[in-house]
């Protein structure tokens, strides 16, 4: 008789238990459904990537602003395009969409293109420089009335121009590795785009 009794208080323990676990799983669900809490799920990233709607990470961390040094100059006209800007002495790659694909320093001769809208003219794999040092990918996109050829191109030794106040020169000098982007770039009839 004592072990039938056991057996139903056991079964009996089970039961309560059992009631009691569905009680709280019950009662959680409605905590997080409850009116004025936002859903797990809604409260995510919809696009999975961290990022939330103020500008900022997961992790609280402001989204890193575009470099005003290195961004696109306002008023370079658009779609794909080389921009030189003077002051900057800087170059831009910009592709189709208006984002620069690559952007680098220069080193100007003695003479500066005025500021407007060129198109590439002329390509030659390698040559001289006005300074006598050997050249490579050199792009030309405009002479003037005094017969001064601009155009960018790259020393072989990676060397700047020295400009000389009595040479009028208007070569545009970029390292190795930036000239070969612009060739591969600048394609005959490419717009060129000269900002102050």
């Amino acid at each position: 008789m004592r072990s039938v009794a056991r057996s139903s208080s056991g079964a009996m323990v089970a039961v309560l238990t059992a009631v009691a676990l569905t009680g709280v799983g019950f009662l959680a669900y409605q905590a997080d459904a409850a009116p004025g809490r936002p859903h797990a799920a809604a409260s995510a990233s919809p696009s999975g990537s961290g990022k939330s709607s103020s500008g900022q990470d997961s992790a609280g961390k402001d989204k890193p602003a575009q470099d005003p040094a290195t961004a696109v100059p306002a008023n370079s006209g658009t779609g794909k395009r080389v921009v030189y800007a003077l002051a900057a002495k800087r170059v831009w790659l910009v592709g189709a969409n208006g984002q620069a694909t690559r952007s680098f320093e220069v080193a100007p001769s003695a003479v500066n293109p005025p500021p407007g809208s060129y198109k590439v003219t002329s390509r030659t794999p390698t040559g001289n420089g006005s300074d006598g040092v050997p050249i490579e990918h050199i792009v030309r996109f405009h002479r003037d009335a005094a017969g001064v050829v601009f155009g960018f191109s790259a020393a072989v030794d990676g060397s700047s121009p020295k400009p000389s106040a009595t040479q009028k020169t208007g070569g545009v000098r970029e390292q190795p590795a930036d000239g070969r982007a612009m060739w591969e770039f600048a394609v005959s009839g490419a717009s060129v785009v000269v900002v102050p």
